[in-house]
C-alpha cells in the first residue's frame, strides 16, 4: 500500500474517532439538560414563593378518618424541585380560659420536600382527637424555611369557644402556607377559680 492510501486511511479512522466522540458528547449533555428540565429550580425563591408552592400540597385529614395523621405533605402536580426546601410543621396547644386563650407550642418538626412524595405527621401526646379534654384545641401550621421569630407567632382573637374557625387564628408572616385550628369547646377554670356549684347558689 502506497503512503497516500496509509495517510487517507489513518485520516478516515480519525474522523469516525471525533465523530463517535461528538456524539457522544452531545448525548450526555442531551440527557444532563433532559434532567435539568424534568425539575423546577427553587433557588432564588423568596420565603412567600415557596409559601405559595407548599400550600397546595399541605391538607389536614378529618379527624374522624385521620388514624392518627394530623397533618400530610403531599405530593405535588407537575414536576418535582431540583433540590428540597426545608419545611417546618409546628403545633400549638390551645388552652381556653375564662380570662382568653393560651397559646403553647408542644411540637415543632422540621422535614424537607421536593414535592415527589408525601410525608405525614402525627399529633403530638397528648393532643390526638381522644386524649385532648374540652378546654384543649391544637392549632397547627405549616411553612418553608427557619422556625417562627417572635414577631410571627400565632395570636388568638380572644378566647376561643366551639364555634372558632381557624380564621379567628393569625400570624404575623405571611409564610405560613397552611394552618388549621381544633378548638376547644369550653373553657377550663383558670388557677385560684372556685369551681361552679353545680346545685345552684342556694345550695350549700
Amino acid at each position: 500500500m502506497s503512503r497516500p492510501q496509509l495517510a487517507h486511511g489513518s485520516l478516515t479512522s480519525l474522523t469516525a474517532a471525533l465523530t463517535l466522540l461528538t456524539t457522544g458528547c452531545a448525548e450526555k449533555d442531551d440527557g444532563a439538560q433532559a434532567a435539568a428540565d424534568a425539575c423546577r429550580a427553587a433557588g432564588g425563591w423568596s420565603a412567600e414563593k415557596r409559601a405559595e408552592w407548599l400550600r397546595p400540597a399541605v391538607s389536614f385529614p378529618d379527624e374522624a378518618a385521620a388514624e392518627g395523621a394530623a397533618v400530610v405533605i403531599g405530593s405535588r402536580t407537575g414536576a418535582p424541585l431540583c433540590e428540597p426546601i426545608a419545611v417546618q410543621v409546628q403545633f400549638w396547644e390551645a388552652t381556653a380560659t375564662a380570662a382568653g386563650t393560651d397559646l403553647r407550642s408542644v411540637l415543632r418538626i422540621r422535614l424537607t420536600t421536593d414535592g415527589s412524595r408525601p410525608r405525614t405527621i402525627g399529633f403530638p401526646a397528648g393532643l390526638s382527637p381522644e386524649e385532648r379534654d374540652d378546654c384543649t384545641g391544637v392549632l397547627m401550621a405549616a411553612y418553608p424555611g427557619a422556625p417562627l421569630a417572635q414577631t410571627e407567632l400565632p395570636a388568638a382573637a380572644g378566647r376561643l369557644t366551639s364555634a372558632s374557625t381557624t380564621a379567628d387564628t393569625t400570624f404575623g408572616t405571611t409564610r405560613v402556607a397552611a394552618q388549621r385550628l381544633l378548638p376547644p369547646t369550653t373553657a377550663c377554670n383558670t388557677p385560684g377559680e372556685p369551681t361552679p356549684n353545680p346545685w345552684g347558689s342556694d345550695h350549700p
